[in-house]
């Protein structure tokens, strides 16, 4: 798809990878409806992109009809918008996990449901939902956020089927570690040497790409993480067990501390 003069709703646009995507997507001549929980980050890059704020918490469950009542036609959606869900499952109270399954999986759907009549009624438009590896690859630690993520990853690729050969395309994006900003970054746990990340502009090209080609699915990590992501959801027992011995445990444990406020 031509991002050139399409009108791109990117929720989320408020976090680190959210502003990367939309200085990335501004510069391939989208027009920016943005979207995000803080008004004085979301407004000064709205001036910035030349787009349009939306003030909106997805974690209200009324929050996607109201932001779309206001959006006008949306070409793409980028639906970034995640809350940080680390830790073992019993640290999580039941509002934290209702919270969790809000933002990172109901409100994509919803906004999908909500888009693409109009998209394929046109013949054009396109998706992506923003996963991660923990949608690939299960890991100690994550089973609220791997299960807001393998949802959302097996949402957008079976939803990719039934779009087939209507002219909308939809894309999955899944981030590893990134550095530099974004929820892992923001944690401020610290990663084993032998463990890569990528930066927001990595994730941002790959969004940029997703569109365009319209590629099923990016990954967004080093060549070492990317094989062992693969190998897990081939074979999640055996990496697990190795995964453990790696240390994978403490690393998880870190993340988990470094995001319990933000949940």
């Amino acid at each position: 798809m031509n991002l050139d003069g399409a009108r791109v709703l990117l929720t989320g646009a408020t976090g680190g990878l959210g502003q990367a995507i939309a200085r990335a997507l501004h510069a391939r001549g989208a027009t920016l409806l943005l979207t995000g929980r803080r008004a004085d980050v979301l407004e000064p890059l709205a001036a910035e992109v030349g787009g349009v704020a939306f003030a909106s918490d997805l974690a209200d469950r009324e929050a996607v009809a109201e932001l779309l009542a206001q959006t006008g036609r949306v070409d793409v959606l980028v639906a970034n918008a995640g809350l940080p869900a680390s830790g073992g499952l019993h640290s999580f109270s039941v509002e934290e996990i209702d919270r969790a399954l809000t933002v990172n999986l109901r409100a994509p759907m919803l906004l999908a449901h909500a888009l693409t009549p109009a998209m394929v009624q046109r013949g054009s438009g396109h998706l992506v939902f923003m996963s991660s590896l923990s949608g690939r690859a299960a890991a100690p630690g994550s089973s609220v956020y791997a299960a807001t993520k393998f949802g959302l990853r097996g949402f957008g690729l079976a939803l990719r089927e039934d779009l087939a050969g209507k002219g909308v395309g939809v894309s999955v994006v899944l981030p590893g570690f990134i550095r530099e900003a974004g929820m892992f970054a923001d944690s401020g746990a610290k990663l084993p040497g032998y463990v890569g990340t990528k930066r927001p502009e990595d994730v941002a090209r790959a969004t940029v790409k997703a569109i365009e080609q319209n590629r099923a699915e990016l990954d967004v990590a080093p060549l070492p993480l990317r094989a062992g992501a693969l190998l897990a959801s081939v074979a999640p027992g055996p990496i697990g067990a190795v995964q453990r011995k790696l240390g994978a445990v403490k690393t998880s444990e870190a993340i988990g501390r470094g995001q319990t406020g933000k949940r």
